[in-house]
């Protein structure tokens, strides 16, 4: 009996080191800025919007906007640590139908096919929603947490969001990053076929966890860096955002809202806020000729090519997009 107290005693006394402060500060969830904040809801006009609200409450607000079917974890713990460690409030959200906010469940979502052929012969997609929609989510949300304005940086489809926002709510903006987006202007370069697939695979579920983690780890590599892809990092943010969940219908109505959006040009000409344009000159999604479309239609915008990056927030890809925007930020 005495011996197997002392088993158990040690046994004990091994998990607490296992458990210690020392082994936890290694943790995935230790460093982890996503997994120290709290997730929140919001009601928008009567839309629940996801959100996590980082940082010093005094910090300069940053909302950051997210893309396609994307969640507000695919900003990745690099880039969102690094605007944190610089000062900021970084608020992060789920867009409309994807993650964690608001799933429209009863309204359609026809095929990605369908709504391509209704806008190359000219008829209306008639989306469920519209970029307007979703930029008047991303400013009711500034409403909620009593944001007057904000820095507003949208990666992709966010980027088109951001867009939108500048023009219908151009007084909550303090400045305006849109990266790796586009303007939708005709004449563009198109994809690269194994991009789009890739784009076009995550409205599909795969049956089992494994296959979905699998899947997305997949979809991460086609679409990023060629020089740069992180499996372990993709890897990791896949897991995360399996644990939240997908919702392949949802990215369908935003692709639908995407299409409705048209050629933008005239839009961006009267964009009146500072700007910044940043693509990944490796982009496959969106060829890199996009972002120096983007730049040239908005007045005084910036434009930087990071070399390298594809169309994901790969660590070096992050660490590089920060070396120009934190000091864009600081700077206005």
């Amino acid at each position: 009996m005495r011996r197997l107290i002392l088993l158990c005693g040690a046994l004990l006394l091994s998990l607490a080191s296992a458990a210690s402060p020392a082994a936890a500060d290694k943790n995935d969830r230790a460093d982890n800025p996503f997994d120290r904040h709290p997730i929140h809801f919001a009601a928008i006009d009567e839309v629940a919007i996801a959100y996590q609200d980082m940082g010093p409450r005094d910090g300069e607000p940053v909302l950051l906007v997210m893309g396609l079917g994307a969640q507000m974890l695919h900003w990745g713990d690099t880039l969102v640590q690094g605007l944190l460690d610089a000062g900021f409030r970084v608020v992060v959200f789920d867009n409309r139908d994807a993650g964690l906010s608001q799933k429209f469940y009863e309204l359609s979502a026809p095929p990605v096919w369908w709504t391509m052929v209704k806008d190359k012969v000219g008829l209306d997609p008639d989306p469920a929603y519209t970029l307007g929609d979703m930029a008047a989510d991303a400013a009711g949300l500034m409403d909620a947490l009593d944001i007057e304005r904000a820095h507003v940086v949208g990666a992709s489809m966010g980027g088109m969001i951001v867009q939108v926002m500048a023009v219908e709510h151009p007084q909550r903006l303090r400045s305006l990053t849109s990266i790796m987006s586009s303007s939708g202007a005709p004449g563009l370069p198109e994809s690269e076929p194994a991009a789009l697939e890739a784009l076009a695979s995550a409205a599909e579920q795969a049956p089992t966890r494994a296959q979905r983690i699998d899947k997305g780890v997949a979809i991460s590599r086609a679409l990023g860096s060629p020089k740069y892809f992180d499996e372990a990092d993709a890897r990791q943010r896949v897991e995360r955002v399996a644990n939240r969940g997908g919702f392949g219908p949802g990215m369908v109505r935003q692709f639908e809202a995407i299409v409705a959006s048209g050629d933008r040009s005239a839009l961006l000409q009267e964009i009146d806020v500072p700007t910044l344009v940043i693509h990944g000159a490796a982009d496959p999604l969106l060829p890199v000729a996009h972002g120096r479309d983007t730049a040239e239609k908005i007045p005084g915008a910036a434009f930087v090519a990071i070399p390298g990056m594809g169309h994901t927030f790969d660590p070096i890809s992050s660490e590089r997009v920060l070396g120009q925007l934190v000091p864009f930020l600081e700077a206005h």
